[in-house]
């Protein structure tokens, strides 16, 4: 269980020669994260674990025989968000600028808290005054939040093996403290894999095809190694550069055959990473832990927090969906064959799908991502992603200058309503050496009313991988980084916006994970509409809004190849839940992914692809058994937006609705009743087909 804050209990740390030179042990606002060293990190963490012990021991000695909410859950979550606030930081700078020291650091403390947190969830006593304080009579006058936060308390004490006998709660230990560990290094490992092979480029023709913006990236890329020429690395901008836009289809092979043998017993460095022995592992110690709770699979203990009531009810989910899209992605598939044979490229390869459709898309809707780049300049798309959500929740977002920061290219900004300050964020948006790769928002800080009845406001990190600037020019975003960045938004907007003042269920915490890609999913049907798009372009050289008929063929091209691309998202969901549902039933990951591209897919890779060793959402995120969410999310994203379409698409009254209904709301109540509560009545798939195109409608 997350652990929580305190009363008129007092919290003070001894202060020695550790503390006093230990920046993570400082009272601080935001993150002194210049000052932060690898050196720092355990001896904090040491430091803060031992105090929280003696703090909790303390706490129950004195608790009353009916503990209330100011003696017991306050208390504790000011001991959580003090864990929380030096944790935090560390774990940000270990994805954002991972070292060896640093990550031999962050290493050496993952045991450390997965055994206290493992000691927190079996702590009979404090599960006894959870059960006592959610009997007593103050209880039933809790509001909504408190409730929430106490059935979700008992709950997770039960997912903690609080029933379970002395030598199977040690079990359960031993198999969490080692999952943080094998999580961790399968993250690491797809990190070097993903840094250890380059391509340097000494002749310019092998580039035929590139647009000058990847070019240069790839020189500057060069030149910061000292080399000369060109250098193609595995960073996502350099990677899709490749494989959109390069001529030379051996070229293409051999950065595909690169990336989609990261960290496992194939391509280039066969065995040097190999994250396939961890898989393996991981899957038999999290089949091990449901079954020692009682669930038949680690797919059902998934579902114990989540959204969804049963596996038959997803896969049946999955299924559907799949079975609708099908024909569309075969259809999408069958034109790009014969467009790519008439281009003389017979034997259609999965190193040729983004070439062969790039070329497609531009011959049937005379649009590139390339173009469209120079209308999404960053400050632009920023300053109208501002606009709307300003127009439709009410609030405003300023710059702030002076704070410490991991990088020079962070930013960070303060939302504001009223003038008052609601929460502030940082941005990290571009690609570079040692940052983890992909897109993500993670809260630094909850929004909470502390032991002193003070209101403490919400902190998030908001972390993109695009092309960074170059050759003077600002940085260009495609039409699909935009989109990326609109979705983390989405997640910042859910942590920042809440209400609730309950740090265990106010922001993203406690929602539901099938239910957290709601804000995000939703946020990005902004990169669509006309209003939204006419606030967020303008060309970088002359501020001219985007062209009408660039417009048109935008949303012309917008649900192009919409069949295939919905028939992957369901591969990865439904592998995904397939291994940690079918896990032991004699069957490798290899097999399970197979079985499932066979039923779902319409183009097979190659046989020595392996996707799964770099799947790091479900072997090292919190996404096992739960990739299915941003199909689920999808579902409620798109009919709750269907609102604003019956409504106007920026029509504050709808905005404020959303924000009250489902961003202020956080974890205080179950996902289902907030949809219910904005919308009127339950989900429904007829939106998303709609928007995906993969409807009659659409069609």
């Amino acid at each position: 269980m997350r652990a929580g804050k305190v009363g008129p209990f007092q919290f003070r740390i001894q202060v020695n020669a550790v503390t006093a030179s230990n920046p993570l042990l400082q009272d601080f606002d935001l993150p002194p994260y210049s000052q932060i060293k690898p050196e720092h990190v355990e001896p904090a963490i040491d430091s803060i674990l031992a105090d929280s012990r003696s703090a909790i021991a303390k706490l129950l000695a004195e608790q009353p025989a009916t503990p209330s909410w100011e003696s017991l859950v306050l208390p504790l979550n000011e001991l959580g968000a003090r864990l929380g606030r030096t944790w935090s930081p560390v774990s940000h700078l270990n994805a954002v600028c991972n070292s060896p020291e640093l990550r031999a650091a962050y290493e050496a403390c993952l045991p450390k808290l997965s055994e206290y947190w493992t000691e927190l969830g079996q702590n009979r006593a404090l599960f006894e005054a959870y059960q006592a304080l959610a009997a007593s009579p103050a209880a039933a006058g809790f509001e909504v939040a408190q409730k929430t936060i106490l059935d979700h308390a008992l709950r997770d004490f039960r997912l903690s093996g609080i029933d379970l006998p002395a030598d199977k709660q040690k079990r359960y230990g031993e198999i969490q403290m080692k999952l943080s560990e094998l999580t961790s290094r399968f993250s690491n490992q797809l990190l070097d894999a993903t840094q250890a092979w380059t391509k340097q480029i000494h002749d310019e023709a092998q580039l035929a095809g590139l647009p000058d913006s990847a070019k240069a990236q790839m020189k500057q890329a060069a030149e910061a190694k000292g080399l000369d020429g060109w250098l193609i690395t595995l960073e996502f901008p350099s990677y899709y550069a490749v494989m959109t836009y390069a001529d030379d289809r051996a070229l293409r092979q051999e950065v595909y055959t690169a990336y989609s043998t990261r960290a496992s017993d194939q391509g280039p460095n066969a065995g040097q990473f190999d994250n396939g022995p961890l898989m393996e592992e991981i899957l038999d110690l999290r089949r091990e832990l449901a079954q020692l709770l009682g669930y038949g699979n680690f797919a059902e203990l998934s579902l114990a927090t989540k959204m969804a009531e049963s596996t038959e009810q997803v896969l049946g989910f999955l299924r559907d969906l799949a079975r609708r899209s099908k024909p569309f992605a075969q259809r999408d598939l069958d034109e790009l064959r014969a467009f790519a044979a008439e281009q003389g490229c017979e034997d259609l390869q999965s190193w040729d799908v983004g070439y062969y459709s790039e070329k497609l898309r531009q011959q049937r809707y005379s649009i590139s991502q390339e173009e469209v780049r120079a209308w999404f300049p960053i400050d632009k798309v920023l300053s109208g992603l501002f606009a709307i959500v300003e127009r439709l929740y009410g609030i405003q977002i300023v710059e702030l200058q002076d704070f410490d920061s991991w990088h020079p290219d962070v930013r960070l900004f303060e939302i504001r309503e009223n003038g008052e300050r609601l929460g502030r964020f940082f941005l990290d948006l571009y690609a570079r050496p040692n940052k983890r790769g992909g897109a993500w928002m993670d809260g630094a800080r909850d929004r909470r009313r502390d032991i002193r009845g003070e209101l403490v406001s919400p902190v998030a990190n908001l972390v993109c991988n695009f092309t960074p600037a170059v050759n003077g020019k600002p940085a260009l975003l495609t039409h699909d980084e935009v989109t990326t960045l609109f979705h983390e938004f989405g997640h910042g907007l859910h942590h920042l916006l809440t209400r609730v003042e309950h740090a265990d269920a106010s922001g993203i915490n406690g929602v539901a994970w099938d239910a957290v890609e709601l804000p995000s999913q939703f946020m990005e049907n902004w990169c669509w509409e006309p209003e939204g798009l006419a606030l967020i372009s303008g060309h970088y050289e002359t501020g001219e809004p985007l062209p009408g008929d660039l417009l048109e063929r935008m949303l012309a091209a917008r649900n192009f190849q919409s069949g295939l691309m919905m028939v992957r998202q369901l591969e990865f969901s439904l592998f995904d839940f397939e291994l940690h549902a079918s896990h032991g039933d004699g069957r490798s990951v290899l097999e399970v992914l197979q079985a499932v591209r066979d039923e779902v897919a319409v183009l097979q890779p190659p046989a020595w692809n392996r996707f799964a060793n770099s799947f790091a959402h479900i072997f090292a995120g919190g996404y096992a058994a739960g990739y299915y969410s941003y199909k689920w999310a999808e579902v409620l994203s798109a009919d709750a937006f269907s609102r604003f379409e019956e409504e106007g698409v920026l029509n504050p009254q709808t905005g404020r609705a959303f924000r009250e209904a489902i961003l202020a709301r956080g974890g205080s109540q179950e996902p289902m009743q907030l949809f219910v509560a904005f919308r009127g009545r339950k989900p429904r798939i007829d939106a998303l087909l709609r928007h995906s195109g993969l409807s009659e409608e659409a069609a």
